[in-house]
This record gives C-alpha cells, sequence and structure tokens, in this order.
C-alpha cells in the first residue's frame, strides 16, 4: 500500500529566515525593500526534522526546464516549481499556516489564492514523489555524495539544523 502525504502551505517568519541567513547566504529572501514576498511552501519531515520547501510562482522557463535533483516542475511547470535546494528546516514557531477556506474577493489575490489551491492540490496528488525527491536531495548532500555544482546551490542542511534549535531556544528566553 502506498502511502500519501497531505502537505499543509505555510509562510516563514521573515526574521527566523533572516537568522538563518546569518550563516548561509543561500537562504532565501522572503522580503524586499518594494514589498513582503511570501515566503510560502509546504512542511513535511525527513527523520525527526520538519523541513519547508519553497514554490515558485509559475514562469515561462519552468514549462522549458528540466526536473532535476533539486528542483520539480509542478505540473510540467504550469503551476510553478518547488525548489529543495533552499529548502530549511523549520519548527512550528516559524512559520503560520495559510488559510485557503475563504476565498479573497479582490481579484489579484483570488487568483493568487486559485494557483495555491492548485499548487496544493498537485503536490497532494503527488506527494510521494516530493517526499522521495527531498530526502534523497538531503543524503546525498550530508553524505558529500553530489555534485559540487549542486551543493553550492544548496542550503546546509546540517548547519541550519543546528541554527534552527538555537534560534529557537534564543526566542523562547
Amino acid at each position: 500500500m502506498v502511502m500519501k502525504y497531505n502537505f499543509i502551505l505555510v509562510r516563514i517568519d521573515s526574521n527566523y529566515c533572516d537568522y538563518l541567513r546569518s550563516f548561509d547566504k543561500r537562504v532565501m529572501y522572503n522580503k524586499d525593500k518594494k514589498e513582503l514576498r511570501p515566503f510560502v511552501g509546504v512542511i513535511f519531515k525527513i527523520g525527526n526534522i520538519e523541513y519547508f520547501a519553497p514554490l515558485a510562482s509559475p514562469k515561462l522557463k519552468h514549462l522549458t526546464m528540466r526536473n532535476n535533483l533539486d528542483f520539480l516542475k509542478i505540473n510540467g511547470g504550469s503551476l510553478g516549481v518547488i525548489n529543495f535546494n533552499n529548502m530549511i528546516p523549520v519548527l512550528k514557531s516559524n512559520y503560520t499556516l495559510i488559510d485557503l477556506n475563504t476565498v479573497p474577493t479582490n481579484n489579484k489575490e483570488r487568483t493568487y489564492y486559485y494557483l495555491l489551491m492548485a499548487q496544493l492540490s498537485w503536490l497532494n496528488a503527488h506527494s510521494m514523489q516530493v517526499i522521495k525527491k527531498a530526502k534523497h536531495l538531503y543524503n546525498l548532500y550530508l553524505t558529500d555524495k553530489i555534485y559540487i555544482s549542486l551543493k553550492n546551490r544548496c542550503c546546509n542542511f546540517s548547519l541550519l539544523e543546528e541554527k534552527c534549535l538555537e534560534y529557537h531556544n534564543l526566542v523562547k528566553v
């Protein structure tokens, strides 16, 4: 019997990302001077650790790119991609659940809402592929059985796991 995983969509706390980025420059920015860019992605476990993998909105280039060890096209790229190289460890205190129970009335927000719903639906339908790909990259990285060019694109998973716990202890105090 194949087990299925039900993903949730979350936003990551920008202060947490800033903290991690002070140790690993590959941690993605989720804000800039113009606007707060929501760092939206899915949560899953690798071993005992929760990981967040960011989603990217669809771009024309996604349609022609090929899936890779660190990159998975969502519905052939028409719904964006999931970037495993940018996945980061998280605790529940580092993210907030995105409420998809209410359809926004604003046109722009409603379009984004439907994109998120479609991404989540596709990811849940292909959950085992997503989890397998994430774990595979993670294991290759930790065992140093990875091309140097790919390793250089990835966050330092083991270092960030340490810093995740450190951040939690700093914030608790």
